[in-house]
């Protein structure tokens, strides 16, 4: 990938080829569909490429907790008072050596369809992302598929003690599991639940709640997994000898490897000590070099250590970048374009290409939703800074690019601005560019043409730009009418300049007439000055200096 910026494509198959619309809320798989590796054809992968994606991430490939019935396929279904939703959520991994039933057109055959779909996306030049969920594991996890050589979680722990260097999980011993109660709202499914669920001790919880009872708004539906951290005693570490739960989670990161995929995706990777993956991603990599770890970080002082001792090859751009620019696009009186500039020069200073520019995933509000900036649109300044500020991997969630507005009550994840993934759903603006499986867009309306057109022409540009991939970066002074919603910057490479121009300003255009420094000018030979974003000259004759002109909520990457 040398020459080509990465770019990421996230998707959910249970909701990506889903052609059903009826969207009944907490609807069965029956009511409402369910999407299959199936659906995801060569057509579809075409679409997706057409965006200059070059890594697809599955997301919600592993079999989770659900509350559908696969007796017949010797799956039993999970019990109601330990599942999100009724689909189940995908971070609560039942058994990490088998796909998702729902996910198959023949349950039996369900491996096989999801390694078609691995070569498939192979065969496109694609690479595969699955989720990796080390933290925690659903209160019901028993592998049906394990190899025969491998334990269960859990199989030969001391469940008389709380913290054992041994045990796989954290018990609170001669107290049984009580599902939470206060904080549960009726909804159709509470008539599957009745307030019990067999475990004896309980077990804590994947977000660390040590107690019998979890709150309704605990991770309660997972149980942590124990890499020899005690954390009732002052987290005291106990990782020599190693700990059981490091030698499981190494076979099944070389399991998944062994099948094609080309990285993982790792849950709340700051929850799991960064000595396991010290010791774990350069053993996974002895079988892929190749193989890409993307962290899932939210605390921004312990991200150079997570690169550097931890392996990581990237890290989620959350809390810096993501919230920064969230504030710009919604126009908040706080919002700052110092916070971009910050990102770069000080949060991320020296390991920018190591971060993950995002502006949505399915943790976060949909940019079309009501709750973050009801026009997707609105975002384009922000996705053009995304794409340009660092040579690190840039990433689109499904329906992004077409403005799916993330609206309904679907049931578990409730209307909340992101599309759910709790629950079987059909995502509507995503169906109209699938167009019941031609993917051709057809369906689509004019704006949403266009804002796909945008994506298209913004990643073509950015994933293959040397001044993005390779070069330095540099700060425009403000200049000419910028205020604190106006930021430009250049990225320049031996052989290419680029000027970026953002501005957030709801009402005003940014005109200045901007600078260029020698030692930019040096580097390289003039281009034919072009805003790339629409491949159009802009017959500005050879100088020290560039004129814009920038209209409110736009940008301008411009070429000289």
């Amino acid at each position: 990938m040398n020459d080509k910026q990465i770019v990421i494509y996230q998707l959910l198959p249970r909701l990506f080829g889903n052609k059903n619309s009826t969207n009944t809320p907490y609807g069965t798989i029956e009511q409402n569909g369910s999407g299959k590796f199936n659906d995801i054809t060569d057509k579809a992968l075409d679409g997706i490429k057409e965006l200059s994606v070059n890594y697809v991430w599955y997301t919600g490939v592993l079999a989770h907790a659900s509350l559908t019935d696969y007796a017949a396929f010797g799956i039993k279904p999970d019990d109601a008072d330990v599942v999100k939703g009724r689909a189940g959520s995908p971070y609560a991994i039942r058994d990490y050596y088998d796909v998702d039933p729902d996910l198959a057109v023949d349950v039996k055959n369900r491996m096989k369809e999801f390694e078609a779909l691995v070569k498939r996306t192979h065969a496109k030049n694609l690479k595969v992302l699955i989720d990796f969920v080390p933290n925690h594991v659903a209160r019901s996890y028993h592998s049906y598929a394990k190899p025969k050589n491998a334990i269960d979680f859990g199989a030969q722990d001391d469940v008389t003690k709380a913290f054992s260097t041994r045990n796989d999980f954290y018990y609170t011993p001669g107290q049984p599991f009580a599902a939470p109660t206060s904080g549960a709202k009726q909804t159709p499914i509470s008539v599957l639940q009745d307030g019990k669920f067999n475990e004896n001790p309980a077990k804590a919880t994947g977000n660390n709640v040590f107690s019998a009872q979890p709150k309704y708004d605990d991770w309660y539906e997972t149980i942590k997994l124990n890499y020899g951290v005690d954390y009732q005693n002052g987290e005291k570490q106990y990782f020599d000898p190693i700990p059981p739960v490091w030698l499981k989670m190494h076979d099944i990161l070389t399991y998944w490897t062994n099948k094609g995929v080309d990285g993982f995706r790792c849950d709340m990777a700051e929850m799991v000590p960064i000595a396991f993956w010290n010791w774990v991603i350069p053993q996974v990599k002895k079988v892929n070099p190749d193989l890409i770890f993307l962290g899932e970080a939210y605390n921004p002082k312990v991200y150079k250590q997570y690169l550097d001792e931890g392996k990581f090859d990237y890290l989620y751009d959350k809390v810096g970048l993501y919230d920064g620019l969230k504030k710009l696009i919604r126009n908040e009186p706080t919002a700052d374009v110092s916070a971009i500039k910050h990102v770069w020069q000080v949060e991320s200073a020296g390991f920018g290409k190591h971060m993950l520019r995002f502006l949505e995933n399915h943790d976060e509000e949909r940019i079309a939703s009501a709750g973050f900036a009801g026009k997707a649109e609105l975002a384009l300044p922000a996705m053009v800074v995304s794409a340009t500020l660092g040579s690190g991997p840039v990433m689109l969630y499904f329906g992004q690019e077409v403005g799916e507005p993330g609206k309904g009550q679907e049931g578990f994840g409730g209307d909340d601005n992101r599309t759910t993934i709790f629950d079987y759903w059909g995502v509507p603006n995503h169906q109209k560019w699938m167009n019941n499986g031609a993917f051709d867009g057809k369906q689509l309306g004019e704006n949403e043409q266009k804002l796909r057109a945008y994506y298209q022409q913004l990643l073509k540009v950015t994933s293959t730009s040397d001044a993005v991939i390779n070069g330095e970066i540099y700060e425009v002074p403000v200049t000419g009418n910028m205020n604190n919603r106006m930021y430009a910057f250049i990225r320049y490479s031996g052989k290419q300049r680029l000027l970026v121009v953002a501005n957030f300003d709801r009402t005003q255009t940014l005109t200045a007439n901007i600078e260029i420094p020698d030692q930019i000018l040096k580097v390289k030979h003039s281009s034919p000055v072009t805003d790339l974003l629409t491949d159009r000259k802009l017959n500005i004759p050879a100088g020290t200096s560039i004129p814009v002109t920038v209209t409110p909520v736009s940008a301008q990457v411009i070429e000289f």
